[in-house]
């Protein structure tokens, strides 16, 4: 990951963060749960392209914020073609 650029991930999704020092690698969790919470379909798609599909299972896993349904749905949308299909 260290070759490719930072995700295209909005600043007020990090709000309480500064964004200009904000590390994407140390902070995944953080910057995944933001756009799985808040997120609009090119932010999921971001985070998709920049971390691994374990990565965002391990932090739907990890989330204290998100709710078994809302857990559901991010497991189903992420294994779904829906993500590739706009």
């Amino acid at each position: 990951m260290q070759n490719k650029p930072k995700p295209n991930i909005p600043a007020n999704l990090l709000w309480e963060f500064d964004y200009d020092t904000f590390n994407f690698d140390k902070s995944a969790k953080i910057a995944i749960e933001r756009v799985l919470q808040m997120g609009n379909l090119k932010q999921w798609k971001e985070i998709k392209r920049y971390y691994t599909t374990q990565q965002i299972v391990e932090t739907i896993e990890w989330s204290a914020q998100l709710d078994k349904r809302d857990k559901d749905f991010c497991r189903f949308f992420l294994n779904s073609d829906l993500l590739n299909a706009a």
